[in-house]
């Protein structure tokens, strides 16, 4: 039976964020809001807790998963980015942008893509999720929730709790997101390459839907 934590979108509760950074660190997979929909999350280094992400979630080990990161100070640590692709993320971050860049050494190897050696980054503008990222001291790994059959992510936490409550650790309650899922770009080649339209607008890349 998951746990379920109202939150203050705006201010966040102290307590509360330290109990919700406490089941990640322990292991517990969360659903939470962000900028876009709602995302499952869990703590960056704990294989079991990838491997149940991704089963909720019906995605095998070749779907990129995201690396929520509070601030682009944390981007050199996970992504090899020249000046070019930095100016491009600052521009429009934080918000609901899923980058696809050049993963470092650092990465763990199971959350970088098997052949391209890529990973997601993404800074939400979200304060919960900062919150959370702030009390943990480290990004988290997350996905758009998107249960499968459904084609559109859950934004509605009462739902969720319904849902899975037999599959996470903790339901945080930040009230109703929107239902549309991160734009992901691909910054990898000499161009910006649209992989998803999302909430984020994709002019500031060039690019349209």
């Amino acid at each position: 039976m998951s746990q379920f934590f109202r939150i203050h979108p705006d201010n966040p509760q102290p307590r509360l964020i330290k109990q919700a950074a406490q089941i990640i660190g322990d292991g517990g997979v969360v659903a939470l809001p962000t900028d876009s929909s709602y995302a499952l999350a869990c703590h960056l280094d704990d294989k079991d807790a990838v491997t149940r992400l991704r089963r909720i979630r019906g995605i095998d080990e070749k779907q990129n998963l995201s690396l929520l990161v509070r601030d682009l100070s944390e981007l050199a640590l996970f992504a090899m980015v020249d000046n070019r692709q930095f100016r491009l993320i600052k521009s429009v971050t934080p918000g609901p942008y899923v980058f696809i860049l050049e993963a470092t050494k650092e990465v763990p190897r199971r959350l970088s893509h098997p052949s391209r050696k890529t990973i997601g980054l993404r800074m939400p503008d979200h304060a919960i999720t900062l919150a959370l990222l702030e009390a943990l001291g480290q990004p988290l790994l997350a996905t758009t929730l998107i249960l499968p059959p459904d084609t559109l992510p859950l934004n509605d936490p009462e739902e969720i709790r319904v849902r899975l409550e037999k599959q996470v650790e903790l339901v945080v309650d930040g009230g109703a997101c929107t239902r549309e899922p991160t734009t992901v770009i691909d910054l990898t080649g000499a161009e910006p390459v649209l992989v998803r339209a999302g909430r984020g607008a994709l002019e500031p890349f060039g690019l349209s839907a």
